[in-house]
């Protein structure tokens, strides 16, 4: 019906009554639409569920932001932590990133050209072909369950983790407005409750096929590689100060900025003792 990076922007329109997308695909409008699709070296999935979820996230989000582009959003997925992506070279540096040519958007991309890279918005169906032809050098999507369909390992081997970018990755439900609230009170209470439902069930299925699907990927000749220390270091600094600088000139991206840090920070300091130190153990018994 409309171009796919259009669809929020048709919903606030009133072309479509509602849509199935990315927030962050509209960081171009507003850099804060990055916010309910995943804070930049912020939060994992259950963070986020909870931030958007118990925290008043949804709410703060409508009411700062979404309520003046004449939609509101609702999660509708949660694909877990993201991979790093695919190239073509080895990453050994951060002098590595100068001049790559690597699909990938939004504050993430912009990031990247701090450090060097150049940055490039491509559709899914063109990724392989541009990676083939040498027309970029690597390429992020999503996990392992979607990476697979593509086949890009056959054209950039190196696997790289972790997608620092999206420790999580929230897919929304835009709704226009006024639609909206023509909308019975049960009904609106019925959609609500399906979409989060569905994130859920989302998160849970990647679980569930994510493991198999990286297995074959690896034995089809992907080849898994962490991103170098120095790498994700200068990355983690580039990206505090990018969002220390939209935290000035935007109160908007600065409130919601410190707000989504602060309860990060609180979220640590019980997942260390619980989830982190549980799988901790469990990983390295099992590896023995």
């Amino acid at each position: 019906m409309v171009p796919a990076l259009d669809a929020r922007d048709a919903t606030s329109k009133g072309s479509v009554e509602s849509c199935f997308t990315a927030s962050s695909y509209s960081v171009g409008i507003d850099p804060a639409f990055m916010f309910a699709t995943v804070l930049l070296f912020g939060l994992n999935s259950r963070q986020q569920m909870a931030w958007l979820y118990e925290m008043g996230g949804i709410e703060k989000l409508n009411r700062l932001l979404y309520d003046k582009h004449d939609v509101l959003c609702f999660p509708l997925i949660s694909t877990g932590a993201q991979m790093g992506g695919w190239f073509r070279k080895e990453i050994k540096s951060p002098e590595d990133l100068k001049g790559l040519k690597f699909r990938i958007g939004g504050l993430a991309g912009q990031v990247f050209q701090r450090l060097g890279a150049i940055p490039q918005q491509i559709a899914a169906g063109d990724i392989y072909p541009s990676l083939e032809r040498g027309t970029i050098d690597a390429a992020e999507w999503i996990g392992p369950h979607d990476d697979e369909k593509l086949g890009l390992y056959k054209v950039a081997p190196y696997y790289y983790y972790p997608g620092w970018w999206e420790g999580t990755g929230i897919l929304s439900l835009f709704v226009n407005k006024q639609k909206f609230a023509e909308l019975p009170p049960a009904y609106r209470s019925i959609l609500q409750t399906a979409a989060a439902a569905t994130t859920s069930l989302g998160l849970a299925r990647y679980d569930a096929l994510n493991p198999p699907a990286l297995r074959r990927l690896v034995a089809g000749g992907a080849q898994l590689r962490p991103f170098p220390q120095s790498v994700l270091d200068v990355c983690y600094d580039e990206t505090q100060k990018m969002h220390e600088e939209y935290s000035r000139a935007d109160p908007v991206y600065g409130e919601i900025f410190r707000e989504m840090a602060a309860f990060r920070q609180d979220a640590y300091q019980w997942l260390q003792l619980s989830e982190y130190a549980f799988d901790s153990y469990q990983i390295r018994r099992l590896r023995r």
